[in-house]
């Protein structure tokens, strides 16, 4: 909770809360959240305002839609009762993992510790990389790596960068790696999934159904890939939906499939709204080895994604545009 008595502008109440100026907007839209106007009818946040920004923060990392967020903050014990018990399971799973791999270091310890040889497949995976791959054409064979798994990675880049001979290049580098294109077709051997509780979730918080949204979130539901990779996720979706999508596919859960979305919206990727756990790659025109992006403001590489980012509405405009490289069908 914000102890100061000054009153904030959007930009300064977003930066403190570690928020989107974008955000704030809709959480005033949705009527989560009510700023204050002076006379010239700018808006202001004072520390009641700020303390139910923060309160909003706090169930939006819980995985609560805003409606779900509204309720919550009608006093709605059930909705928060569930959420903590959601939060709490993904908490205990990852201790789990954890645990289970501090037990593997020591048995490894203990057996060198009494002499014993440690045979190389005991070493496997210790230190391996999460993705490793001989870059395709156009980057000609340099190796790329990304160390451990990230729920999200967000890899834009201009047209004609090679965006999307890297993500067919990641889904496969990944054994169970599957790459959704544009068709929304899967791959052979997988069955869509339920997506109806997602979906029901996602107009809740301001999506528009439509086929292409649920076309996407039957095949995300698909059981078996260790890895999706999906190409230009906001294909034919609108802003709200775009938004309403990022965000529930944030509240997934450190246990589901990572994702690799392929973007060049500012809705889906919003540089503001990265975190911690969520990584960006950036492929440069000029055909230099992919960058991973680090979701820290002013990061280096941040500046060269935004200038490839759009609002929803240029992407609209200039949706199926591909870029053809010369010498290479």
């Amino acid at each position: 909770m914000c102890a100061s008595t000054a009153f904030h502008s959007p930009a300064e109440a977003a930066r403190q809360i570690g928020l989107s100026a974008k955000a704030l907007r809709l959480y005033e839209q949705r009527g989560l959240v009510a700023p204050l106007r002076d006379a010239a009818g700018w808006r202001h946040y004072g520390p009641v305002q700020m303390a139910r920004l923060n309160q909003i923060a706090m169930l939006r990392r819980l995985g609560l839609s805003l409606a779900g967020i509204a309720r919550v903050l009608e006093g709605d014990s059930a909705t928060l009762a569930a959420a903590l018990a959601a939060h709490q399971a993904g908490l205990e799973g990852r201790m789990r993992d954890l645990a289970g791999q501090a037990e593997r270091l020591r048995g490894l310890r203990a057996g060198l510790a009494a002499g014993a040889a440690t045979p190389a497949e005991a070493l496997a995976g210790l230190a391996a990389p999460w993705i490793a791959l001989d870059l395709p054409w156009p980057w000609g064979g340099e190796r790329f790596e990304l160390a451990a798994p990230r729920p999200l990675v967000f890899l834009t880049g201009p047209l004609g960068s090679g965006k999307t001979r890297l993500g067919r290049a990641l889904a496969a580098a990944v054994p169970g790696g599957a790459f959704l294109a544009l068709d929304r077709r899967l791959p052979p051997g997988l069955v869509p999934g339920d997506a109806a509780a997602s979906l029901a979730w996602l107009v809740e918080d301001g999506a528009t159904p439509c086929p292409a949204l649920e076309c996407l979130l039957a095949a995300l539901a698909a059981e078996g890939p260790r890895l999706w990779v999906v190409d230009m996720v906001e294909q034919g979706l609108d802003a709200a939906t775009q938004q309403a999508l990022v965000a529930h596919l944030r509240r997934r859960g450190p246990a589901a499939t990572p994702l690799v979305l392929m973007t060049r919206s500012c809705a889906i990727l919003d540089l503001p709204a990265l975190e911690e756990a969520e990584a960006v790659l950036f492929c440069p025109a000029s055909h230099a080895p992919p960058l991973l992006v680090p979701p820290c403001p002013g990061a280096p590489g941040q500046e060269a994604v935004a200038s490839c980012l759009a609002p929803p509405e240029v992407r609209a405009r200039t949706e199926g545009m591909v870029a053809v490289l010369p010498g290479r069908c």
